[in-house]
């Protein structure tokens, strides 16, 4: 593992553009709009006591979004949320609940949503798209699993694998985009396209929302550390704002975990120049869900903020977490958790056990004291790498 620490500006949440977005009014408005779904419920907030106890943690507790509308990730409420907004500015409204977007005011397939995905964001645009009776074209990097190709092809969504990287997809999606009049749905920054990803972002806040209610529910105090995986940033930059308005000046530290093989944020963070820095090479880590090259600007400017450090780490951190969460501890509950949901957990269990990472476990302050809480982004969204690594 290698960790570098985030010079994190002296921000006064009331202050802060950015942060005004990420509060919880913005988060409200999006559980609001997510609770009008047939679907929604509360993704389960799993404090693994057994566990915490073993590593030597007061407590570590796990959001898990494996159930989240049945698609086994969390992007759906950045995509669905996104969309609504769209939509509902197109009527001259605030933010149309589901049965008003699917009220006969939208005629069948009035828009055509694309997007580029390693597959669990396309997969909640698709599903959006779906039940809005809209169109949806989505692109995914070479390298894609077959079965998240299929998992939105059942969606009834035109989808393809590109020879391209991930990023190159996204520059290339933008070109369809533009050249066929479809709306683009994506979460990564370019020029004179902000608006989107942000709203993307503040879609994340119903699963920052639900967390900080359960947490109240359970502790007296504000968690000590969060763990946070990042791909652009988007969903970690969301949730760690949240975090700061939320418990200003009592906030928990956050850390920011990528793969090796993808380490833009850490790169961007080691830099500390003011400017995203992209990841070379060919992204080859089994998290594809984390497996971006280039951040999101507007992620970036909120993590730069509101993070502490930025850390990276191996395969083989997520993969022993997969196993762990899979084969719980006495009472622990069982997670089904997949290769970018796991890192986090991977991440603090290593720390906590191992002794060459003794330095960066004394760096972030973890001990007998600690309150961690880590999100298991996905559930076995590739099933064949799942039972090799959960069951080989």
């Amino acid at each position: 593992m290698k960790i570098v620490s985030i010079n994190r500006s002296t921000v006064n949440a009331a202050e802060s553009v950015g942060l005004a977005h990420f509060d919880e009014a913005h988060a409200k408005r999006a559980l609001d709009f997510h609770s009008t779904f047939p679907q929604y419920q509360p993704t389960p907030l799993h404090s693994l006591d057994a566990l915490a106890q073993a590593i030597g943690l007061k407590k570590i507790f796990v959001k898990d979004e494996s159930y989240r509308f049945g698609l086994n990730a969390f992007k759906v409420l950045g995509s669905s949320y996104a969309v609504a907004r769209i939509l509902s500015f197109r009527f001259g409204s605030k933010v149309l609940s589901f049965d008003q977007l699917t009220d006969g005011r939208l005629e069948p397939n009035m828009f055509t949503f694309t997007t580029t995905t390693d597959g669990n964001h396309g997969r909640g645009l698709a599903w959006t798209a779906r039940r809005l009776n809209q169109k949806a074209v989505i692109y995914m990097p070479r390298g894609t699993k077959r079965e998240r190709f299929e998992n939105i092809a059942k969606e009834n969504a035109e989808v393809s694998i590109t020879t391209m990287s991930y990023d190159d997809t996204v520059r290339y999606t933008r070109e369809q985009a533009k050249r066929n009049g479809w709306t683009l749905v994506q979460d990564t920054t370019m020029d004179r396209y902000a608006i989107m990803p942000r709203l993307i972002m503040q879609g994340y806040l119903t699963m920052a929302r639900e967390i900080f209610e359960q947490l109240s529910d359970q502790l007296s105090e504000p968690p000590t550390h969060v763990f946070l995986q990042a791909g652009v940033g988007s969903m970690a930059g969301s949730i760690a704002a949240f975090l700061t308005n939320v418990y200003g000046i009592n906030r928990p530290k956050v850390i920011i975990v990528e793969p090796y093989e993808a380490d833009c944020i850490y790169r961007t963070a080691l830099a500390n120049d003011g400017k995203v820095h992209a990841t070379s090479g060919r992204l080859n880590t089994m998290m594809a869900g984390l497996a971006c090259g280039e951040p999101c600007q507007l992620a970036w400017d909120l993590l730069s903020d509101t993070a502490d450090y930025a850390l990276v780490c191996g395969d083989q951190v997520s993969a022993r977490a997969m196993k762990l969460l899979a084969n719980p501890l006495d009472n622990d509950d069982k997670i089904i958790s997949g290769e970018s949901g796991a890192v986090g957990v991977g991440v603090t269990f290593d720390l906590m056990t191992r002794s060459d990472c003794r330095a960066i476990r004394d760096q972030l302050g973890l001990d007998k004291n600690s309150v961690v809480v880590c999100i298991s982004t996905e559930g076995d969204t590739d099933r064949e790498n799942y039972d090799r690594i959960v069951n080989g």
